[in-house]
């Protein structure tokens, strides 16, 4: 209420020094309707409230987004090495897994084994020609060394005179015809052998061509894909019959962003999700030294670890981690910015106190500290940019987890 004497009449009664608080109190009044304090009635206001928190240390870690496909680390395509041939049984489906050497399929093997038969033959008809020439030899080679030995005994004689000239012409003769003969069978045994020698070539190409209608495993692993039915004829050209995964292997082919490769390296440890599986942890086996010049992204190849459920195709997206260290931090809302750098606020005796300094990884809701801070020190932990060096509050500690 409004009082009801006249305001001269206060400032008159009133002693000089209290005058003017007395006149601030009656125009507050008149003009809010309220009762103001007089001066000897004011009060100190309360401090603020401030959540503080200590600086700890702590794990950070540095880490890369990643985002891709699993695929086969290895994919072994296998085709025939006969073709023209009927495909009479298939012993393996998709997803089987299979040894090195293990038969996939079966082709039609009849026309094979008939030209492996002829081959043999050939063969044995190649052998029984190296004998002939063999004994055409022995007898030619006999024969050379009594012309040559006639031949001998004819000049002795014709030296003495005993002997005609036409008889030791005849002789060269004989000796000259013997010789030709040995080495016309010499040329015909080297014919025989290498007959022999082709013949047997044949005969091993057909055993080995019969041999390759039983498709084999050139590895082991998981059949990935199978094109081959029966009743098909074997051809080269076209999809191959199957493919195999080379020792089950799977890994993520991972699309990184052009500006985080360099940051990457070989056995960096990978946290990965999978579609369908979940959580699985690899590490990277390959960074490729491209990068694609549209969309700016280049592959790294993640090792993933073996798991029952992986399936080439599947979607998998997670982060491949650079760095893990322990470090001083503090919440990531107790680090401020402004035209000068970082600071954090830090309190001592209930007052604020601004300390620049040099702010690093960002970890879950942690900030690393690389300078500027110590362990154990008391900071603003947020709203800290309401408050200015110097303030006076009640700081209210709030626990940091160091985990």
């Amino acid at each position: 209420m409004l009082l009801s004497f006249p305001f001269n009449t206060v400032l008159k009664l009133s002693a000089p020094k209290w005058r003017w608080c007395y006149a601030f109190s009656f125009v507050s009044l008149i003009l809010t309707g309220t009762q103001p304090l007089l001066a000897k009635d004011e009060v100190t206001p309360p401090k603020p409230v401030v959540t503080v928190t200590k600086s700890v240390i702590a794990e950070v870690v540095s880490r890369v987004p990643v985002s891709g496909t699993l695929v086969p680390r290895d994919e072994v395509l296998v085709n025939p090495q006969v073709t023209g041939h009927e495909i009479n049984d298939i012993k393996v489906d998709i997803g089987d897994s299979v040894r090195e050497g293990d038969v996939l399929l079966v082709l039609n093997d009849k026309t094979l084994k008939a030209q492996l038969a002829q081959a043999e033959a050939a063969v044995s008809q190649a052998k029984a020609s190296v004998s002939q020439a063999e004994s055409q030899i022995d007898s030619a080679s006999a024969n050379a060394i009594q012309a040559k030995a006639a031949l001998e005994r004819a000049k002795k004689l014709r030296e003495n005179g005993n002997l005609a000239q036409s008889t030791l012409d005849q002789n060269i003769a004989t000796e000259a015809s013997a010789s030709a003969t040995l080495a016309s069978a010499e040329d015909g045994l080297a014919l025989a052998k290498a007959q022999l020698a082709s013949a047997i070539s044949q005969r091993d190409l057909a055993a080995l061509n019969l041999e390759r209608t039983k498709i084999k495993a050139p590895v082991s692993g998981v059949i990935s894909a199978k094109m081959a039915k029966i009743g098909a004829i074997a051809s080269s050209a076209g999809e191959p019959m199957f493919r195999i995964i080379k020792d089950g292997v799977i890994e993520m082919e991972a699309e990184v962003i052009e500006s985080s490769l360099g940051k990457i390296s070989p056995q960096n440890k990978a946290e990965l999700k999978i579609a369908g599986i979940g959580a699985i942890e690899g590490s990277v086996r390959l960074i490729a030294p491209t990068v694609d010049a549209v969309t700016r992204l280049g592959i790294v190849k993640v090792e993933v670890n073996k798991h029952a459920l992986l399936r080439s195709g599947l979607y998998a997206g997670g982060w491949i981690i650079t760095d893990r260290h322990e470090a001083t931090t503090v919440p990531s809302s107790a680090v401020l910015s402004d035209a000068d750098g970082s600071y954090v606020l830090t309190v001592v005796d209930n007052k604020i106190a601004r300390k620049k300094v040099v702010a690093g990884l960002i970890w879950q809701d942690k900030r690393e500290i690389i300078e500027g801070l110590k362990p154990d020190e008391t900071v603003v932990a947020k709203a800290g940019a309401f408050f200015a060096d110097g303030d006076i509050i009640s700081p209210m500690m709030k626990k940091v987890s160091a985990k």
